[in-house]
Order: structure tokens, then C-alpha cells, then sequence
């Protein structure tokens, strides 16, 4: 049986709970422990708990941590595998986790030596190390397999991804998976900043190797899908974990 994690929910509840949620996503999430602590402590969100979580002012930050992360806070701490979309008509959540769960029980966890800090625009990130074969392929699956529940996108979902500045093959993307950063565009990370100043940029990283990179996992590994939910106040919310492999 899966295991609900957003306010014990359980399967015969999915139903009551609908009206919450806007969007659906499919994410990597830390499983319990120090890493998935850290993290939800510098974000400020608990993706698994649904909460606010109280991180304090680590020393060292040239400014405040809630305006590094005011934007990924609302996310928690992810790697998207299926972007959020709205789930197609007719189609309930209970459907797409047990899309999840099917699909899941045909691939094989995901293992990588780690994850390292990297600088993605602006943006502070983990990526992975090693090899991304297996990662780029699990991606693929879960965007092509999980396409069924999507709805399609409206003009105004288009136009907030900013069509004129993407590629042909990203607008060829976007309009057949309803999103463009996926296949061969697909580039795992897990997002740890809002856009950090080019001078402050070496100082939060900084921070970031003591609070959070002294946690990470090795190696790291992906176990399992995590069906995500956005409120209706934008937060993202653990809705129910799919080990891979059955």
C-alpha cells in the first residue's frame, strides 16, 4: 500500500482532499532524515510535512536567507521529474498515483556517486556527479508514461513560459509535453536559491557547504517517485512516495 504523507491522508481520502490541490507534480524528494532536514531548514518548507519550518539566520549570509529563497521555498526541496500540470478532465489523483505506482514497480532505482554545488545562471543548485544515463532516462519515462493525466495547456500556461525566448525544439516540447526543459533538454538539479548577485553569489555558497552540502548522501540515490500537490496558496506538498522497482 502506498503511504500518504500529507495530513494522514490515505487512499479512500483522496477524494475529500481535491479541492486543495491545483497542480500535480512528480519530484525526487530526500527521504527522512539529516539531508532532507537541512534542507527544509534553509528553504524554509518541509515538501514531506506540509509545513512552514523555522531555519533561522545561518551566519554569513549577505542577506536575509528568506530573500534568497523566497521563489523555491514554495516548492520545498525537489528535483522535478514531471513538471506541475493540472490533472486532465476526469482524471483524480487516486489515478495518477496509481499511474505512479505502475510505472514505478518497471524501473530500477537511480544511483549516482553524489551531488555537487553548482552555480545554474544565477541560481545555486545540487547536480548530480558521475554518469546521467539512468537519471536522463528515468525522466524521459516519467514524462512520456504520466502524459495521460496531464491537461492540455491553456494560452496563458503558454505564455507564461515565455515562448518567444525558447528554442524550436523547446516550443516543440512544450506544446507536445507541456514542458520544454524535458528529454534531451532535461538537466536534473535540485534548486537551492532564487537568483543570487553575481558579488554575493561565493558567500551564500559558502554558507550553503557548512548548512546544507554537509548532509548530502553518498551516493546519492533516487528510491522512489514522489507524487507532489500544489494548495492553493502555491505551496507543494508530499502527497505519496512510489518505490521504484516495486
Amino acid at each position: 500500500m502506498n503511504r500518504f504523507c500529507h495530513m494522514g491522508v490515505t487512499q479512500g481520502g483522496y477524494g475529500a482532499d481535491m479541492e486543495q490541490f491545483k497542480r500535480f507534480a512528480v519530484y525526487y524528494a530526500p527521504p527522512e532524515g539529516d539531508f532532507a532536514d537541512a534542507t527544509a531548514r534553509w528553504l524554509g518548507w518541509d515538501l514531506a510535512k506540509g509545513r512552514a519550518v523555522p531555519g533561522g539566520q545561518p551566519l554569513g549570509l549577505p542577506r536575509a536567507r528568506e530573500d534568497l529563497t523566497r521563489g523555491a521555498s514554495v516548492y520545498g526541496f525537489h528535483g522535478t521529474l514531471k513538471a506541475p500540470f493540472r490533472l486532465a478532465p476526469g482524471v483524480t489523483e487516486l489515478d495518477l498515483a496509481q499511474g505512479c505506482a505502475a510505472l514505478a514497480k518497471e524501473i530500477s532505482p537511480v544511483v549516482m556517486p553524489g551531488l555537487r554545488l553548482s552555480n545554474l545562471g544565477g541560481f545555486l543548485a545540487l547536480t548530480p556527479l558521475g554518469d546521467e544515463t539512468e537519471l536522463l532516462d528515468l525522466g524521459a519515462e516519467v514524462v512520456t508514461r504520466l502524459d495521460l493525466f496531464r491537461a492540455d495547456l491553456t494560452p496563458q500556461e503558454i505564455a507564461r513560459r515565455r515562448p518567444e525566448r525558447l528554442t524550436p525544439r523547446q516550443r516543440m516540447l512544450l506544446d507536445q509535453w507541456g514542458y520544454p526543459h524535458v528529454l534531451d533538454e532535461f538537466r536534473f538539479h535540485l534548486t537551492l536559491t532564487d537568483s543570487v548577485p553575481a558579488p554575493d553569489r561565493a558567500a551564500v555558497a559558502e554558507v550553503l557547504e557548512r548548512e546544507v552540502l554537509t548532509q548530502m548522501p553518498r551516493p546519492f540515490v533516487i528510491a522512489d517517485l514522489c507524487l507532489c500537490a500544489e494548495d492553493q496558496e502555491g505551496h507543494f506538498h508530499l502527497r505519496s512516495r512510489h518505490a521504484l522497482g516495486g
